[in-house]
């Protein structure tokens, strides 16, 4: 299907994709709900009475709303037929929009001209561990390359709960985090800036609709309690993890910042990129068994941007498909025990890293805990992250004709905050 506007073939925002998003402008500062259609944002609020269908017709206040949770929660049948009455407004055979020209100036705002906002509220976070070779790499590190996954690691996705107040959208700086660390093994600690700052690329889904307390989602329809994805970056002190992390996992290392980007790819968009699941031995316990796919060909990539630099250097490449466990799994485990989740609640994948070394989604694994530094394209090397550095993560899905984008997911990594005690 073709649009009335008009964008460039392979650009990440065409008519097949119509991600969601929250935007401002200068001339109304008021956080509104947005589609986003090659460089334009249309405006929800402004087309709201067009959405008639048998589910939204009652419910077109939702996209009058400043975040989109109460869409959320409306769930699967509703994010359907919103879909298909936007792909009908924008295509280039329907009037109601196209030809009305007042509508149009209003329902339309370039995308350059905005301010995005986090898509929800954002009431639980969690962050699972879902990747083999990240899993495998870090074991190897930390442990030995005979016993790289614990024991538990193929019977269910690990995971944490994060904290969800410090989740930011693309574009906001990072400070680097003070907090201790152990700098001679046997010696006490010491307090101080992390040294060893890393990103980690990740991807994370919103969750749509809910579930009782006490009653546990079935992974054979957890695809109806996903909304859509976005692309992340979970900003990872390693020094202070190492120190902080045993017995109860990451806290201080994790909590200083989670960066997203501002659009929502709905599953919907995601389904002509469907993939096989990842081959799972020994084979999952019954609550985590799904026979559909619900894996996806995304290319991923993480750029670094020095201080000062005009370039950037791409120092990843990987692939959404890497992952063991689905995201299917993530939400069936996540809710086996009758956990109640929330339209908005935020599930993260976990670092993203390919079997190739140049697909590893991390510092720590690209550099190989340091001992192997990246050249980047101005001549500096990197062990870690430094101050002043910006860590750009983008995805695409390719398709023969076009392209379904995620946008960026970008955050400046700024000087540790002067503390006095």
């Amino acid at each position: 299907m073709k649009s009335f506007v008009k964008y460039q073939k392979y650009c990440d925002f065409p008519i097949e994709n119509l991600p969601y998003g929250v935007f401002s402008t200068e001339s109304h500062h008021t956080p509104r709900i947005g589609v986003a259609i090659g460089d334009l944002i249309l405006n929800l609020n402004e087309v709201a009475h067009l959405f008639n269908g048998p589910v939204l017709k009652g419910n077109q206040d939702v996209f009058r709303e400043s975040t989109l949770n109460k869409f959320m929660a409306l769930g699967h049948q509703a994010w359907k037929e919103a879909r298909e009455t936007i792909t009908i407004l924008l295509s280039e055979n329907e009037p109601i929009l196209q030809n009305n020209g007042d509508l149009r100036s209003r329902a339309f705002t370039p995308q350059s001209e905005a301010t995005m906002h986090l898509p929800a509220r954002i009431g639980d976070y969690t962050d699972f561990y879902s990747s083999i070779h990240h899993a495998t790499n870090v074991g190897i590190m930390f442990r030995d390359k005979n016993n790289a996954l614990l024991p538990n690691w193929k019977y269910l996705p690990v995971g944490y709960h994060g904290r969800a107040s410090s989740v930011v959208i693309s574009g906001t700086p990072i400070h680097r985090p003070n907090g201790q660390t152990l700098v001679v093994d046997g010696a006490p600690p010491v307090f101080g800036p992390c040294k060893l700052m890393d990103f980690e690329l990740e991807m994370a889904f919103f969750v749509g609709g809910s579930n009782n307390l006490g009653e546990p989602i079935n992974v054979r329809n957890a695809h109806e309690h996903i909304f859509g994805f976005v692309l992340m970056n979970d900003w990872s002190a390693r020094d202070i993890q190492k120190w902080e992390y045993v017995p109860l996992g990451p806290f201080t290392a994790k909590n200083l910042g989670t960066t997203i980007s501002p659009w929502v790819v709905t599953t919907f968009a995601l389904e002509p990129f469907v993939t096989d699941n990842y081959p799972q031995d020994p084979e999952p316990f019954p609550y985590l068994k799904h026979t559909d796919n619900f894996n996806f060909d995304i290319s991923l990539q993480v750029d670094i941007k020095p201080k000062g630099s005009k370039v950037s250097t791409t120092v990843c490449r990987s692939n959404f498909k890497h992952l063991y466990w689905t995201p299917k799994q993530q939400l069936a485990h996540h809710t086996i025990t009758g956990c109640n989740v929330n339209p908005g609640d935020l599930m993260a994948s976990g670092t993203i890293s390919g079997d190739a070394s140049d697909s590893f989604g991390s510092m720590l694994e690209l550099s190989w805990k340091g001992t192997q530094p990246l050249k980047l394209s101005d001549g500096s090397q990197r062990k870690f992250l430094q101050d002043g550095d910006t860590v750009i993560i983008k995805g695409v899905c390719q398709g023969d004709d076009f392209n379904v984008g995620f946008g960026e997911c970008r955050g400046e990594l700024l000087p540790a905050r002067q503390l006095t005690f």
